[in-house]
């Protein structure tokens, strides 16, 4: 099942971002960062008591403003509002209720979402009590009293939000067993070409889901009478065109998008070759475990020789550099070329995502890995591996129990990886390592 998503919502100055830091911290959360991709950070995975969830941090909402800027931070808002499961809409106790409150709380009614109240800057119940009173007045709920900047009732505050997350429902996604395929990217790649294209080749069945809440199209796509659910998070971009690094609206989509996916096809546009904004939509992916199969598009407009292939493949490699297991595909869906391949690909990496390895095999290729190239070692003490098994899949995860944990550096870990890879495969899907400290004496 996919993780519910929390929006943040609010006027601005009223400590959104330091509630989204606050939730997003150390002593409540998970939040990862991985090497090498670097993010625009508005979006954090969460924990909370036995619950995961997506936290979207939002610009400030200023209802009636025609400040240029301020209106995009509306309309960014507006997509969070759309996307999400659950809404913290926040206000500030010092400021009092203010009529653009009231505005921005008729605007939350009409989205039909369940929403959390969030009285900020309550640093002193004593001091600030009474006046929390006020926002009863909005007529959504018990206001719940925090201080984003202390950490105070910030558990109460999240305590009401997994309220509403028991009652989620997406029952129907979890019990369909079709396979799901986000298709991600920078606005104007193709990604609707894509889809449009597999749907009027294949003479399929085409039909939207009903029941989701996101702004991305659901359409059944059959092949061989195999049914894919491809998830489109075409339109990314508004009339506004917020012109950032990257826009915060398109990762909103494409975090939902690919939570809710098994297999994530990121398109690049065969003519602008691969960006930041590219490396930074794959890292969505690849922090989640997903199936990742990289497409280029429109290949068909660009002049090639017998090396275009591997040239370009290798400048995606070295900015994807994180991703080294991602498939390629070179493909058009304006003439088609290769689309049908896809579905092989995809079926390939759905397979690849749900090896399991016996463990005897497994734990003969690591001791054959240690012998070949000893772990490393430190002031006279070095790491010994006594044990790995597989515990999951999607992604596959393996959990290897050694002497001394701290040992165990990335760099032999990325190598023991190499070697899994070279016997098993798993092409396409990434590899998860937890990583066990025991003693000697009790392995």
């Amino acid at each position: 099942m996919s993780k519910p998503v929390v929006a943040i919502i609010g006027r601005p100055n009223v400590g959104k971002s330091t509630l989204f830091n606050a939730i997003a911290g150390e002593p409540i959360s998970i939040v990862k960062d991985t090497p090498g991709v670097t993010r625009d950070r508005i979006y954090a995975d969460c924990t909370w008591l036995d619950m995961n969830f997506t936290l979207i941090d939002t610009g400030g909402i200023e209802p009636e403003s025609s400040d240029v800027i301020l209106s995009q931070m509306r309309e960014q808002a507006e997509i969070a509002i759309e996307t999400a499961d659950v809404i913290v809409f926040i206000t500030d106790v010092r400021q009092g209720l203010v009529d653009s409150d009231s505005k921005v709380c008729d605007m939350l009614r009409k989205s039909r979402k369940p929403v959390v109240l969030a009285v900020n800057k309550v640093d002193s119940i004593a001091k600030f009590g009474n006046d929390v009173y006020e926002f009863y007045n909005l007529g959504i709920g018990d206001p719940v009293a925090i201080s984003a900047a202390s950490r105070l009732g910030i558990g109460d505050l999240l305590d009401a939000v997994a309220v509403h997350f028991k009652s989620k429902g997406n029952e129907s996604e979890e019990d369909d067993d079709r396979p799901r395929i986000a298709i991600v990217g920078k606005p104007n790649v193709g990604k609707s070409s894509i889809i449009n294209r597999l749907t009027g080749q294949n003479r399929v069945i085409v039909s939207d889901i009903a029941g989701t809440t996101r702004d991305a199209i659901d359409t059944v796509v059959v092949n061989n009478r195999q049914e894919y659910v491809f998830i489109d998070t075409a339109g990314l971009r508004r009339k506004s065109k917020v012109k950032e690094d990257i826009e915060r609206y398109s990762i909103i989509r494409t975090v939902t998008a690919v939570e809710r996916a098994d297999v994530v096809i990121l398109v690049i546009d065969a003519r602008e070759g691969v960006t930041e904004q590219d490396a930074k939509i794959a890292g969505i992916a690849h922090d989640r475990g997903k199936g990742i199969i990289v497409a280029v598009n429109k290949w068909d407009l660009i002049e090639k020789n017998n090396k275009t292939v591997y040239e370009y493949t290798n400048d995606i490699k070295r900015v994807l550099s994180f991703m080294p297991y991602a498939e390629f595909i070179f493909i058009s869906a304006l003439s088609g070329q290769r689309l049908q391949k896809l579905f092989e690909l995809i079926d390939i990496v759905r397979e690849n995502q749900t090896l399991r390895i016996q463990t005897g095999v497994l734990n003969e290729i690591i001791s054959e890995a240690t012998v070949m190239q000893q772990p490393p070692s430190d002031k006279g003490k070095r790491l010994k591996i006594f044990y790995a098994t597989q515990v999951a899949v999607k992604p596959p995860t393996f959990v290897i129990f050694v002497n001394i944990k701290q040992l165990m550096h990335f760099s032999y870990q990325r190598y023991l990886e190499n070697k899994i890879r070279e016997a098993f495969g798993f092409k396409g899907t990434s590899i998860r390592f937890i990583i066990r400290e025991r003693k000697e004496e009790n392995k």
